[in-house]
């Protein structure tokens, strides 16, 4: 359709006109009876093809550690230490305060969420099963398996919007923390959020390290999702969390998560965990009564593949080869299509898999099941806020790492439509 005028400033006739068009459209687009999925930020195939290697690593020699370890054998619950020294300065972690286990960081918060439920944490009188509705802080829009952990344990949450601009709203999180004893923690992905690609600021850290907190148990859950998935050479950097809280007197305010599953291979990666010696100990020690140690071969490969933490800097580079391609198609094509339309805003991502889009009020839903009925799968309305409800029916989270470029375009071009159309008829009151 081109760049048009504000929706709002035309007349009803205008947008009878219009609608009556984009209708067209939106049927040719059925006829060609489509099937693109833009629903999860998975890696393409291409980007797994980066780490092949890996499926003849290590050698039918070569399966002891630096240490001497058999890796095919019991033990090691803290993981491989070569392994862990070369993720310590990417998650900036020290490597002794690093725990290496498989494949799933989700894993580990879901675990360290259930063990904070049973049993109580360093620094905390109770477990939080005891506690009358116990609730965790949201940013939103946020990660919707974030909220189904919460939601699988009975854990309230308290969603906390952005600032005008977009921004982290830190006088809001602080001022939560503080009022309620109740409130137990926080989901956070610091780095190229999901899904809005937003980055935690120095401030915004250093203030989230050293709040007030009611609860002598709180703890920040700092999803570390996106550390070296960068977009573009400017490499933003975060604020060492870790080293934040234990200035500020709070040693055991965070756990740090992080993988390899957007590095290596997505489903036969390696996960870490990053936090205080006090809270290591306590997560061992639950730890040890499910497991006897992690996949150490796994974890031996992975380093003999990656070698050091430039090593994994250059495939990362390869990634971003691949993937800023595709984010930049999706950005010319929303600013082709709905620039000054005014019925829809989206961020403009430096990193991370996501691509976050506000429509106008009240449409997300009907852009999705349009979307669907054209072939092209989106992310259900209401995935990026706690319950699944997004209080504006707003936001769509746009995974664009999957589908080559070329189909990516269609789909693309068919969100447009789709947009558009789900606009005019809220316009027109239909």
């Amino acid at each position: 359709m081109g760049h048009v005028d504000e929706f709002s400033a035309l007349g009803s006739d205008s947008l009878l006109a219009l609608r009556e068009q984009l209708q067209k459209e939106y049927l040719r687009l059925q006829e060609r009876g489509l099937k693109l999925d833009l629903t999860r930020g998975k890696p393409s195939a291409e980007q797994l093809d980066f780490s092949n290697e890996l499926l003849a690593l290590p050698g039918p020699d070569d399966y002891r550690a630096a240490d001497g370890t058999d890796c095919r054998n019991y033990g090691g619950l803290l993981g491989l230490t070569e392994l862990r020294e070369i993720f310590s300065p990417l998650l900036q972690v020290p490597t002794a305060q690093l725990l290496a286990s498989d494949n799933s960081s989700l894993s580990l918060m879901h675990d360290t969420v259930i063990h904070a439920m049973l049993f109580p944490l360093p620094g905390g009188r109770t477990r939080w099963a005891e506690v009358e509705r116990p609730a965790f802080l949201c940013p939103v829009p946020g990660y919707d398996r974030h909220f189904s952990i919460c939601q699988k344990f009975g854990i309230e949450m308290i969603p906390v919007e952005p600032t005008a601009d977009g921004a982290l709203d830190i006088d809001e999180i602080e001022r939560l923390a503080a009022s309620d004893a109740r409130i137990k923690g926080m989901w956070f992905v610091p780095k190229y959020g999901n899904p809005t690609g937003i980055s935690v600021t120095a401030e915004q850290a250093r203030r989230l390290a050293a709040m007030p907190t009611a609860a002598d148990d709180f703890r920040l859950l700092w999803d570390d999702a996106y550390s070296v998935h960068h977009l573009t050479d400017q490499h933003t950097a975060i604020a060492p969390i870790l080293a934040l809280c234990a200035e500020a007197g709070h040693p055991d305010r965070v756990f740090v998560f992080g993988s390899t599953s957007k590095v290596t291979f997505a489903g036969a990666g390696v996960s870490f965990l990053g936090t205080s010696a006090a809270n290591l100990d306590w997560f061992q020690g639950h730890l040890s009564k499910r497991t006897i140690g992690p996949d150490k071969v796994n974890q031996l490969r992975h380093v003999r593949f990656l070698k050091d933490a430039d090593g994994v800097r250059k495939l990362m580079e390869r990634h971003r080869e691949s993937l800023a391609p595709k984010f930049a198609k999706v950005q010319e094509i929303l600013t082709e299509g709905l620039g000054g339309t005014g019925v829809a805003h989206w961020t403009d991502a430096h990193g991370g898999y996501f691509i976050s889009l506000d429509v106008l009020d009240g449409t997300a839903a009907e852009v999705i099941r349009l979307a669907k009925e054209a072939g092209i799968a989106l992310t259900p309305a209401g995935s990026t806020y706690p319950y699944g409800k997004d209080p504006r029916d707003r936001n769509i989270r746009l995974a664009p790492s999957f589908p080559p470029v070329a189909d990516l375009d269609t789909a693309m071009r068919a969100v447009v439509v789709c947009v558009k159309l789900a606009a005019l008829d809220k316009l027109l009151g239909n």
